[in-house]
């Protein structure tokens, strides 16, 4: 067959997708054909904090087609604690509703109701009444009541970073930048929203639903429903977005279960996208003090990075990214401190590039508004201060194309027509301004399992307990076999998304194509060795288990119990780069601001599909453009009040204009035995800093806290 991976392949899934074929969790099924599916709809609280006192359910009792209404007084001790998948557990929240009569956060469930019918279940749930015992909530930073404490004292395993005499070194300075940024909280809005359906034969469970770890859902479930995980099955096939939600575990899960088996029938819940909002996780507002230190010629002599992330009360999650900004650049003296506050919301979790988005967009603006002090070019300001050592632990990085990123970038943008000055380029009324940012992302993998069947006909199924998640790597694997078997793409069958497969972890942190593709590729092997010695004609079989270097020793027990096990090489600094520049034209009258251009460069290694991951990368930068402008999540005490696409601002077609994605070459041997790094978190990292960067350019006013809106060009 030749050379397949590297090449353009265009999505085998994507013809079902877009003539709407492909099934998804909460579609059809036989107990829907069967006239058996009960369909269930939320209660959730009003209130942030308290006691529920009562409900009036008799609006919803009246209703035909009710089948069940489920509170705590029914569920109260029917579900297990499980810990938070970060913390060694399965769950995206270690929060049980309908446990108690506790309400911990606004948006809580507090009630399930069960009907023949989804019409009916959202009326009955629309007509319950709660009755609370109000308390007072805690919403965010410096809110009465909210406890502040460090990463290090809320995560065994955080350190901050001390390197040198920072506070010293930056009081000598010769040039000295001191400044805080903040970004929103802001929420996914995949258009699949959080469904459920379960159903029961006999003492085994089947759950469909999107999730992006099958295998922690399975394990999670088990334990609170006191069953043995090989008793529930979780299907999960295509998933229709999840960039960081999805996560694992739901709250809801165990309910819908829990009333399935009560009314012995399956029962489907499709949550409202308002609902989405307090169900599932979010990425929490942040806050970074930077101080940024440097010397005549623009070298970094100091670097402090003290930031704070929104978390709840009762899990110890929050998102660290100080020991990315802390390793970037060149710095003899560095020092980081990561605190969460904890206040009366519901549980964050990752959001695409998780900590990168957030605390990148600090840095990379401090970083430029070190270059207009300098009176340097913002590349040249990080050019001077490229490093192919990490600053804090002395390792090299496997490769270091940030420059070349910047340089490729650059030529394509035509950074070249950037005056210095800020307001120097206009078009009639409009200000034009061009700004940069770097964007860099730590490399990750896991240990995976894979099963390859070559058929004696010569076609190969592939199948792996992992996700389709919208990233192509269905594709990537039909590639890959088709390569390293010598077949027709076509002949390749590809299944994810099932606890009937071989487990293969999370899709999450840009590791699905660095594992699953490496644990192909040792099946591939395999494979052919065992064709060598078969008879003509003879079917093979093989299930292949790949362990990457530096993995704990029982990374493959940890995998097959559902625990999550993502690894970074401990030898060398394995990260994947990119340049983003941004184009902004703000009126000088209205306000108004335009993006009329993104250009993105990007080294990550071995790129196996260029279509799809330049397909990734744009859509990162989308997104970014939407960090940057519009994504916002306001809070109103402790509660949301714009939980819905009318008022949640996304981009759409008419805020994109001209994206472009360049791929670097970054040839990296040392990273894994495929040279992958993985790509789909690195388009959005640092969109938001370039266009805020950009925003400066054209208008002299630095803006430090997301998002940028119309009122703050007219402040």
């Amino acid at each position: 067959m030749g050379v397949v991976l590297g090449r353009d392949h265009v999505r085998i899934e994507g013809t079902a997708k877009v003539t709407g074929a492909a099934l998804y969790s909460s579609d059809g099924s036989r107990a829907e054909e069967a006239g058996r599916l009960a369909h269930a709809a939320l209660v959730t609280s009003a209130v942030a904090k308290g006691r529920i006192i009562g409900f009036d359910q008799s609006a919803a009792e009246a209703m035909p087609g009710l089948l069940g209404l489920f509170t705590h007084r029914d569920f109260a001790g029917s579900v297990a604690p499980v810990a938070h998948l970060m913390a060694g557990g399965y769950a995206n929240s270690s929060h049980r509703p309908l446990y108690s009569d506790a309400v911990a956060y606004a948006g809580q469930i507090v009630a399930l109701v069960v009907a023949e019918t989804v019409e009916t279940a959202a009326a009955a749930a629309a007509s319950v009444r709660v009755t609370y015992e109000e308390e007072p909530a805690s919403a965010g930073f410096d809110a009465p009541g909210a406890e502040t404490v460090r990463l290090a004292d809320l995560k065994p395993h955080h350190e901050d970073i001390r390197t040198g005499d920072a506070a010293a070194a930056f009081a000598a300075s010769l040039h000295r930048i001191e400044a805080r940024y903040e970004t929103p909280t802001q929420h996914h809005n995949p258009i699949e929203l959080f469904t459920t359906r379960c159903a029961w034969d006999g003492d085994t469970l089947t759950v469909h639903e999107p999730t992006r770890f099958v295998g922690a859902v399975q394990h999670g479930l088990a334990a609170q429903l006191g069953l043995d995980p090989a008793r529930v099955r979780v299907v999960s096939g295509l998933i229709g977005g999840h960039f960081g939600s999805k996560f694992a575990l739901s709250q809801h899960t165990a309910l819908v279960a829990l009333a399935a088996k009560r009314l012995g029938r399956p029962v489907s819940l499709v949550p409202t996208r308002r609902q989405c909002f307090t169900i599932a996780n979010y990425r929490p507002e942040t806050r970074h003090d930077i101080r940024l230190g440097a010397d005549a010629e623009g070298r970094l002599t100091a670097l402090v990075h003290e930031a704070e992330v929104v978390t709840s009360r009762f899990d110890p999650f929050a998102m660290e990214g100080a020991d990315v900004t802390g390793s970037l650049y060149a710095c003899p003296a560095i020092r980081t401190e990561e605190r969460a506050t904890r206040v009366d919301r519901n549980t964050p979790g990752p959001m695409r590039a998780p900590p990168e988005v957030p605390y990148l967009f600090a840095l990379e603006s401090a970083m430029d508004e070190m270059a207009w002090q300098l009176g340097l070019d913002p590349i040249e300001l990080r050019r001077r201060n490229d490093t192919a050592t990490d600053p804090v632990s002395g390792k090299p990085f496997t490769s270091r194309p940030l420059i070349a990123c910047f340089e490729a970038g650059a030529r394509a943008f035509g950074w070249e027509r950037r005056l210095p000055q800020p307001g120097a380029l206009r078009d009639g009324p409009w200000r034009i301004g061009l700004g940069c940012a770097a964007s860099v992302r730590p490399v990750k993998i896991a240990a995976a399992t894979i099963r390859v069947r070559l058929a004696a006909d010569g076609s190969v199924e592939v199948a792996a307990a992992h996700h389709e998640i919208g990233n192509g790597i269905t594709t990537l694997l039909a590639m890959g076999t088709a390569e390293w078997l010598g077949v027709p793409v076509e002949r390749v069958s590809v299944h994810l998304g099932d606890t009937d497969l071989p487990p293969a972890g999370i899709s999450g942190g840009s590791s699905t194509t660095t594992s699953l593709m490496s644990a192909l590729s040792i099946a591939c092997a395999q494979v052919r060795d065992t064709r060598a010695v078969a008879r003509a004609g003879e079917p093979v079989e093989v299930v292949a288990e790949f362990v990457p270097k530096g993995s704990k020793p029982d990374a493959l027990q940890a995998l097959r119990a559902g625990h999550i096990g993502l690894t970074l090489p401990d030898d060398a600094l394995s990260w994947a780069f990119g340049a983003q520049f941004a184009e902004v034209h703000v009126h000088a009258e209205t306000g108004e601001i335009r993006v009329p251009r993104l250009t993105g460069a990007f080294a990550a290694g071995r790129v196996l599909n260029p279509l799809t991951a330049l397909s990734q990368l744009k859509g990162g930068m989308i997104w970014g453009l939407g960090s940057a402008l519009l994504e916002e999540t306001v809070l109103d005490g402790a509660a949301y009040r714009n939980p819905d696409l009318a008022e949640y601002l996304v981009p759409t077609s008419a805020d994109v204009e001209a994206v472009e994605a360049l791929i670097v070459p970054d040839p990296d041997e040392r990273v894994n035995p495929l040279g992958v790094k993985g790509l789909g978190e690195l388009g959005i990292i640092g969109v938001n800093a370039a266009i805020a960067n950009a925003v400066f350019h054209a208008t002299g006013r630095r803006q430090r806290r997301l998002p940028i809106r119309i009122e703050d060009m007219l402040a």
